[in-house]
Parts: C-alpha cells; sequence; structure tokens
C-alpha cells in the first residue's frame, strides 16, 4: 500500500473527513466503471456507488490494512453489484465447468462469434450494447466475473481476490458466461438481420 493511501486512511479512521473525501476521489472512477459494466443502467450505477461509499465510511474503521485498501474497496464493490442485483431477481444456480486456460486469457473481441452474418451486423451496430443486452440474461456472478475480465480487465487472480473465491470459481463462472455470451450474442445479432 502506498503511504498516501496508508496516511489518508489513517486519517480517516480519526475522523477526518476530508481525508475520506481525497480517498473517495482516488478511487471513485474505478468503483463507477465497475458498477456501469455490470449494470447497464446510469442509475442502478449511481446507486451501486452511493451504496459502496457509505458501507466503506461505515466500515473504514475495521480496516486492519491486511489486504491493499483498492482490492478491500474492489471486493465492496462487486458484493454491492451482486446483492443490488439479487434484490431484483432471485439468484440463479451456476454451471460447475472448469475452464481452460486458453480461453480466460482471450480477448472480448476472441470470444464474440466470428462467422460473416455476425461480423456484418455488428459492424453496422454498436457491438457494446448487443454486448450490455446479453450481459443482462447472464446470473449475477458469471456477470460480475465476465465484466470485470472483459470490460474492466482485470486479471484472474484480482477478481478472485475482489469476490473472495478462488481462481478456479472465477474460471468457471467465466467458462459458463462465456458460452452463454456466445450463444446469445450470435442470437441477438441475427435477428437484427
Amino acid at each position: 500500500m502506498n503511504n498516501t493511501d496508508y496516511q489518508l486512511i489513517l486519517d480517516a479512521q480519526k475522523g477526518d473527513k476530508q481525508a475520506f473525501e481525497e480517498l473517495v476521489f482516488k478511487y471513485d472512477r474505478h468503483v463507477l466503471s465497475i458498477a456501469r459494466s455490470y449494470r447497464n443502467s446510469e442509475d442502478d450505477a449511481k446507486d451501486i456507488y452511493q451504496e459502496v461509499f457509505m458501507r466503506v465510511y461505515r466500515g473504514l474503521n475495521s480496516f486492519q490494512f491486511k489486504s491493499e485498501f483498492a482490492t478491500w474497496l474492489f471486493r465492496i464493490t462487486t458484493n454491492v453489484c451482486l446483492t443490488h442485483k439479487s434484490r431484483k431477481r432471485d439468484h440463479e444456480s451456476i454451471d460447475k465447468e472448469i475452464m481452460s486456460e486458453e480461453e480466460s486469457g482471450k480477448t472480448l473481441a476472441e470470444i464474440i462469434p466470428s462467422d460473416d452474418n455476425v461480423e456484418r451486423a455488428a459492424s453496422n451496430k454498436d457491438l457494446l450494447s448487443y454486448i450490455r443486452a446479453a450481459m443482462e440474461l447472464l446470473p449475477n456472478k458469471q456477470k460480475m466475473v465476465f465484466s470485470l475480465r472483459y470490460l474492466e480487465e482485470y486479471k484472474i487472480k484480482e477478481i478472485a481476490e475482489m469476490m473472495q473465491c478462488t481462481e478456479g470459481a472465477v474460471k468457471s463462472y467465466l467458462f459458463t458466461a462465456t458460452h452463454k455470451m456466445r450463444a446469445k450474442l450470435k442470437n441477438i445479432v441475427l435477428e437484427e438481420l
């Protein structure tokens, strides 16, 4: 942890509101970016953002410097995203397939279907809107892992730390989400032809 974060946290734990505001300012774009990539709604992303920093404010005194502040903050962010979604619909079960190392390292462009019709339709439309629409159909944890990996470009290990699960679980969620996204994107794009 860098000295600036360390001192800001200590000061904020002592009640210094300006130190807390500096922490918020330093990390707010990252939190909002994760929330936006997880939810396809600006209002939901702002609600998540607000809830995250309320939890951080309430829980900062219990932060014991056992991890990086950013890891702790992003773990809270992923938890809020997941619980925000689960309030609106029941949590769905997750398939337990294990993803190969090759697939987990692919870019978003490499996982999208590549037949001619899909490429032609995607070039005429905003591909991100297709991706977001397909992501809305994923179960919570799959959606979170997919967005952290492909939209936010976090590594498997970082995602596992944020979500407090094993790298194997992250790979499993990502594997299943990737296959579902391929199927959904192919169907969504072909419907537009």
